[in-house]
């Protein structure tokens, strides 16, 4: 059985990361040998919090998610990152911010999340599921130009994201649910 990781231990050891700012770099250092689900994780969660309403910022993280997650598709066990997006990153008390009001949320998630369906935590399954974010994290910048719009593939992918950081096989599962919705949200409200 796979060991498994707390979301709100995750959000401490990118706040433990870099300086006066948290940069995708500092996370991925603090990160780098807890996989890929928390990789996109992090950016997903700047697209969900009150900080995902900033025009732009949903369209940059959905690039970042897209990358990453397209490194576990192609079979590779650790992210690789240009230095130009390990540069981008948030001023630490907005982000501390941000995480602090996550803090009883996380907390709560962390209790109910327990290492079910491996095999859709698996070799395959996190390769299936990084897919799957790949196609979500594209549908991101047409939806970041209807209102809050972008908060509904990154609700999926948080469900991918955090069931491949915590072994979670149902979450995975439930993040398969979101993907016929984005459709319909795309199709009904971008073209």
């Amino acid at each position: 059985m796979r060991e498994k990781h707390g979301l709100t231990d995750t959000l401490r050891r990118v706040l433990e990361a870099g300086g006066e700012r948290v940069c995708v770099g500092d996370i991925v250092e603090a990160l780098r040998s807890r996989g890929f689900g928390p990789l996109i994780l992090a950016p997903v969660l700047l697209v969900l919090l009150p900080t995902g309403a900033v025009p732009g910022e949903p369209t940059v993280m959905g690039g970042l998610i897209v990358l990453v997650a397209i490194q576990r598709v192609l079979g590779r066990r650790h992210p690789w990152l240009p230095r130009r997006l390990r540069a981008f990153g948030l001023e630490r008390a907005r982000f501390q911010r941000g995480v602090e009001w996550l803090r009883p949320y996380t907390e709560r998630i962390d209790r109910y999340t327990d290492a079910r369906l491996a095999w859709l935590t698996g070799d395959i399954g996190t390769r299936l599921s990084a897919a799957f974010c790949v196609v979500l994290a594209s549908t991101i910048p047409p939806l970041d130009l209807v209102p809050f719009a972008a908060a509904l593939p990154a609700l999926a992918i948080a469900l991918f994201a955090l069931g491949l950081a915590v072994s979670d096989g149902l979450l995975v599962a439930i993040g398969y649910l979101g993907v016929p919705v984005v459709a319909w949200l795309l199709v009904t409200q971008v073209l």
